[in-house]
């Protein structure tokens, strides 16, 4: 029997790896309840599902790597980049998924709690935090509701040569704005964005794209902080709010 491999763990949920099959472990079963569903409603390649006994699911390995990771160089092509953003065209394509996303008015409120916080416990220089709210500002406004992935970041992305293989990590699935699975797709690698774009097929705003890669970032950081990973890592959450100023 090979080893088990600790893929990702926090105190929410733990993924094991034991040769070709993922077992995810959630605290939460509605957020596996989520991802099974979304699975089976996408348009795109999903991870096939070996089995569920909850807490645990169990889903085969998809073949491919990971289109990148958070903090590293990608070495996958501009045409894998350009594949990825077809693929989330795809999706956003698809009928709604029959539950709803965040509302906007929890989305500000909760990052104005945030922003509170950085400040309050001197995580983040005060002038770092205001500057990237005030650019956050433009994603705060209506958009039309899409199927998005939710948390499309670069290790959910597999990729063979330049095909998309498949898409991992569907417990936040919803409703939301297209813009934000483009922004978490190229969040810490700006100099891809072009090739999403393209793959993706249609103009979109730029800037919205912005102002989401601030506003993920200080959303996110508190929870990476107090569940042991690190945004202060070169590449990462900080690094991206700091090339804002």
């Amino acid at each position: 029997m090979g080893e088990v491999e600790v893929v990702v763990g926090h105190q929410e949920r733990v993924t094991l790896r034991a040769g070709d099959v993922f077992l995810k472990v959630d605290s939460d079963q509605t957020r596996t309840d989520v991802e099974v569903e979304a699975m089976g409603l996408a348009p795109i390649p999903t991870p096939e599902i070996l089995w569920r006994r909850p807490p645990v699911l169990a889903l085969a390995a998809l073949p491919g790597r990971a289109l990148g990771r958070l903090g590293e160089p990608s070495t996958a092509s501009p045409a894998a980049w350009a594949a990825a953003g077809a693929a989330v065209r795809m999706l956003h394509d698809a009928p709604l998924p029959p539950w709803p996303g965040r509302r906007l008015d929890e989305i500000a409120a909760r990052l104005d709690g945030e922003c509170e916080w950085l400040v309050a416990n001197d995580v983040l220089p005060t002038e770092l935090v205001t500057r990237n709210r005030l650019v956050a500002e433009a994603a705060l406004r209506p958009w039309t509701p899409v199927f998005i992935h939710g948390d499309l970041q670069i290790v959910h992305v597999f990729v063979d040569g330049d095909e998309v293989t498949g898409v991992l990590d569907w417990s936040e699935a919803s409703q939301g704005d297209a813009l934000y699975d483009l922004a978490i797709l190229t969040l810490g690698h700006e100099e891809r964005l072009g090739d999403v774009v393209a793959g993706y097929g249609t103009e979109v705003d730029l800037d919205v794209i912005r102002a989401w890669w601030s506003l993920r970032s200080l959303l996110a950081i508190r929870w990476l902080v107090e569940h042991g990973f690190d945004p202060f890592a070169p590449g990462c959450e900080v690094d991206v709010l700091r090339a804002r100023m």
